[in-house]
């Protein structure tokens, strides 16, 4: 890579009220962490997490922005709002997620169907890609951390980190 990318993104979350998502990251030509907020339009309970995060990720106006941003973060991000136009609370939301983003090492993978074998084996390309760019950091979780404002009142916001950075 040439260049050193303008922004770094530092911390991703989701906000509930209004829906967006929202984006912590650095400016690194001023040296500044800003916040930027990228509110979801067009989205509903039967809208698809995976289109959404595409469509957010290359839209001219983010698109630099996002650049450190993984796809696979977003659709999070993205699942997690839609859980909660379903009603379900965050907790909820956050173990469907992980249900549907684990693989279950005693599953026996010759009982699925091709739909659920290729699913299964996305992840698996992730995981194998997602280990090998971070080989040097043998201990990269996935974690989420979710910040409960004191007055319920004020919006609330998943945020979605990723371990390997410097805040």
């Amino acid at each position: 890579a040439g260049a050193a990318m303008t922004f770094s993104a530092h911390k991703c979350g989701v906000c509930f009220q209004p829906p967006s998502i929202i984006l912590i990251y650095r400016d690194n030509s001023q040296d500044k962490t800003r916040q930027r907020i990228m509110p979801v339009r067009n989205f509903s309970k039967f809208s698809d997490c995976s289109r959404a995060a595409e469509q957010l990720k290359n839209n001219p106006r983010h698109k630099a922005y996002l650049e450190g941003v993984s796809l696979r973060q977003l659709q999070k991000l993205y699942s997690l709002l839609r859980g909660h136009l379903e009603g379900q609370s965050l907790a909820e939301s956050l173990e469907k997620f992980q249900q549907e983003e684990t693989i279950d090492p005693e599953e026996d993978m010759n009982k699925l169907d091709d739909k659920e074998l290729a699913k299964r084996k996305s992840i698996m390309d992730e995981l194998f890609e997602k280990n090998r760019k971070k080989k040097d950091d043998p201990d990269f979780v996935y974690n989420v951390e979710v910040e409960f404002p004191q007055d319920e009142q004020l919006e609330s916001c998943a945020w979605d980190m990723e371990s390997d950075e410097e805040i």
